[in-house]
């Protein structure tokens, strides 16, 4: 799939989020990507607060399927939703916790952590800190 379509679906939902006063951020591939650290990215991940999974996850069934949920045992991300929106898989996380050797990191989405934005299709989207990926 091509990266305008998937961008297009990240600033098309990037704006109703910010409309709506969410607290959010991109992480994993797609931040590297934006950064210039990674070639290319599979998909939309989302980073949002806790206090603000409920509506964020209203505001996406708007626009696509929520998927069924796939746990994954080196996280223990408190939630973690799995939408299909335009035919791009967008993943929210919120709360995200990685257990490594054992030890669980809280590496849950704080406001500090949202460090700058990139303007795409004319829509401000928040990038989470890069040093914490």
């Amino acid at each position: 799939m091509d990266v305008e379509k998937k961008l297009s679906v990240l600033s098309k939902i990037g704006k109703a989020l910010n409309e709506n006063n969410i607290v959010w951020a991109v992480g994993g591939s797609l931040l590297l990507y934006l950064k210039g650290k990674a070639d290319v990215f599979q998909d939309i991940d989302i980073m949002a607060m806790e206090d603000h999974i409920k509506e964020l996850k209203k505001i996406l069934q708007q626009y696509g399927d929520l998927e069924l949920p796939n746990p994954n045992v080196r996280y223990k991300t408190r939630h973690f939703l799995e939408f299909t929106i335009d035919e791009v898989d967008v993943d929210v996380m919120a709360g995200f916790v990685i257990i490594h050797k054992g030890k669980e990191y809280d590496c849950s989405l704080q406001p500090e952590s949202i460090t700058e934005h990139f303007l795409i299709n004319e829509v401000y989207i928040p990038l989470q800190s890069l040093t914490e990926w």
